[in-house]
């Protein structure tokens, strides 16, 4: 009988040996598998954000005199005050949009931007914020539903006709749309505004790395459109 009972003590101490080391065995290879995923994904991070820089090299611009004349400005939307003060995204662009013009190096301004609601209207404020700055209403047009740099860029050949298009921006997203224009069949070049400081624009920053994600994604595997198209709409003759 006791010969009966160490047997099966054996037994189970033998079972619960392997099972240990399965179960080790498979802990290593998820730890190993783990560690791959999290290689692969700041890998992807870190070139996804170089890909714009790469695309942009040599085609954008910080002094006006320097840069090439354009038929087409894009100047991207954002939210003209913030936290119940002026947006300095908003005010740099406009402020770069308006050196542009008045150095003579664009013809036409499209403002893209959202329209989410008769209450929210990005092209609209950045159109008056221009015309007060000098631009003729009459060189200015619309785009209402850029709601993303990606809507923006594509609408600005497949709705607006342009092929070749001067971004206006800061650097950030002036390095996206460039990359994101060559994918689509459009020359670009950008003239970057000036950037919000550190201290007060760390969050776009952040939020910037995931949006090269996003952009690398669409371009190469998602084969993204903007969610709004629609009939095409001519732009202004020459002055």
């Amino acid at each position: 009988m006791a010969t009966k009972t160490r047997s099966r003590d054996r037994g189970k101490d033998i079972l619960k040996a392997n099972t240990k080391a399965i179960l080790l065995k498979w802990l290593k290879r998820l730890t190993l598998f783990g560690l791959l995923l999290f290689v692969l994904g700041v890998g992807l991070i870190i070139y996804a954000n170089a890909t714009a820089v790469w695309a942009s090299q040599g085609k954008l611009f910080e002094d006006v005199k320097d840069l090439p004349r354009a038929k087409v400005g894009l100047v991207f939307g954002t939210t003209d005050r913030y936290q119940g003060r002026e947006n300095r995204y908003f005010r740099y662009r406009i402020d770069a949009a308006v050196k542009v013009w008045k150095a003579g190096k664009v013809e036409t301004f499209i403002v893209s931007g959202d329209n989410r609601s008769k209450y929210y209207n990005e092209p609209q404020k950045m159109k008056n914020a221009l015309v007060e700055e000098g631009v003729p209403a009459s060189r200015i047009v619309c785009d209402y539903a850029g709601l993303r740099t990606l809507d923006s860029v594509v609408r600005a050949k497949k709705i607006f006709g342009a092929d070749k298009i001067l971004v206006v921006s800061q650097r950030f997203q002036n390095e996206r749309a460039i990359y994101l224009a060559q994918a689509n069949g459009i020359e670009a070049f950008g003239f970057n505004a000036e950037d919000v400081e550190l201290q007060a624009g760390y969050k776009t920053k952040i939020r910037e790395v995931g949006a090269r994600v996003k952009m690398w994604l669409d371009v190469n595997f998602l084969d993204t459109a903007p969610t709004h198209l629609g009939d095409k709409v001519e732009l202004p003759g020459d002055p």
